[in-house]
């Protein structure tokens, strides 16, 4: 018996022991472990120890238990153990790796149209937005015979408000009602929300390279963050790591994926001509802040019309209007009240333009405009604009239809004073 066996060491192996050894020599790797480990002492003070620095090592021919001292590759997997050396054998562990990845998608409502799974999206509060989670399983997912779990947890920023209900899962792009929970409550780790599988292997499409996938709608809520910080939502994968634990632990963890949500507002400052402005005078001010003012704000939707995004806001004393949390797409500004004395201005009509990173470990909001004298504040997020009221008659313009009528009403005018002529003639 050698050195880390459960016999004697130096006592001649019975024959049972040898014919029960010799009868895997064939078999996986797995079944293998399942003979050998009756047979050797896990405990024991290993025989011989090899690592970067101590790469070769002369033994006995016979069997040998081969297990890492740690976790191998990125995702901190261990292999399984290397149960049988005869000969001259070149070593490397058998390990797989889960990996994850987190996804949303981004939809313009004023172009109907929605983006394929990526790292950055731009919503309106209050709208429901879609999230992926993906988990590829390890290729070494066969050796794990006293099970696999795997557990997705996800962090999500104030501003975000997981919608439990709408949670879907697929295996393989064939969805799944069973074999796992999704909890919200009693987390220990700070996320906002877990799914857990308590056994893959209990799930029989599962297996190796499999693709576990969880899709979910939050709300964007009026906690959101406007401008370049944006609404991050963060995941990773917590799994069984170690095909040689009896107890199935989750001793694995991927890196954490964050996407982020990014979302605007339209800021628009009244102001009217100074009639004091002097510019040959220092900080004298052109234009100055107007009061009596109401507007009311409109985004297109699908079908190509306007739907106002508040009620409307004005105030006796209020010069500047704010609408938060808006996402990209095309708006109309109305003056719904007019300043008295003033006349009212055309509605305004702009786009709010975005670039943020769609494939991007840390997406970022890159650039921000509004067209149509808006402009636009990457870090603020505001898209903003200076609306002048004249005071004044407002002449219609040459050519246009008030000249047309002001023409047919000098036509009927001078028939009239001929006619007027024509009459004292007569008479």
């Amino acid at each position: 018996m050698g050195n880390n066996g459960t016999g004697t060491t130096g006592e001649l192996v019975d024959q049972t022991i040898l014919d029960a050894l010799a009868a895997v020599n064939s078999a996986s790797d797995t079944d293998k472990l399942e003979v050998i480990k009756d047979y050797v002492n896990l405990n024991s003070t290993a025989f011989k120890t090899l690592d970067k620095d101590n790469t070769t090592e002369s033994v006995p021919t016979g069997y040998y238990l081969i297990k890492d001292n740690g976790p191998v590759g990125e995702g901190g997997s261990y292999s399984l153990y290397v149960v049988k050396v005869v000969g001259p054998t070149t070593i490397k562990p058998k390990t797989g790796t889960t990996t994850s990845e987190k996804k949303v998608k981004d939809t313009n409502d004023s172009t109907n149209s929605t983006t394929g799974w990526q790292d950055s999206a731009d919503y309106d509060i209050n709208d429901f937005v879609p999230f992926q989670l993906k988990a590829t399983i390890a290729g070494d997912y066969e050796n794990y015979t006293n099970g696999y779990k795997l557990t997705f947890h996800d962090t999500e920023a104030d501003g975000l408000s997981f919608v439990a209900s709408s949670v879907k899962v697929y295996v393989d792009g064939e969805e799944i009602t069973s074999g796992y929970e999704v909890v919200t409550e009693h987390l220990n780790d700070g996320c906002t929300f877990e799914v857990r599988f308590a056994n893959l292997k209990k799930i029989e499409s599962v297996h190796a390279g499999s693709v576990i996938t969880v899709e979910y709608n939050s709300k964007l809520n009026e906690n959101a963050v406007i401008g370049s910080v944006g609404n991050k939502n963060t995941m990773h994968v917590t799994y069984t790591n170690n095909p040689n634990d009896e107890q199935a632990g989750e001793n694995g963890e991927t890196p954490d994926d964050t996407v982020i949500v990014f979302t605007y507002k339209t800021i628009v400052n009244k102001v009217t001509k100074n009639p004091n402005y002097d510019p040959s005078v220092e900080g004298s001010q052109e234009y100055i802040p107007l009061e009596g003012a109401g507007f009311t704000l409109f985004k297109k939707n699908a079908e190509g019309e306007y739907d106002p995004v508040s009620e409307e806001l004005k105030g006796d004393n209020m010069t500047t209007f704010e609408w938060k949390g808006l996402d990209d797409g095309d708006y109309k500004l109305s003056e719904t009240t007019t300043p008295a004395g003033y006349n009212t201005i055309k509605d305004i009509e702009f786009t709010i333009t975005a670039e943020h990173d769609v494939e991007s470990d840390n997406p970022a909001l890159t650039s921000l405009s509004g067209g149509n004298s808006f402009t636009g504040e990457v870090t603020t997020g505001a898209v903003k604009a200076d609306i002048v009221n004249n005071t004044g008659s407002m002449l219609p313009s040459t050519g246009g239809i008030g000249t047309t009528i002001f023409y047919a009403a000098g036509i009927i005018l001078m028939a009239g004073a001929v006619f007027f002529v024509v009459r004292r003639r007569a008479n």
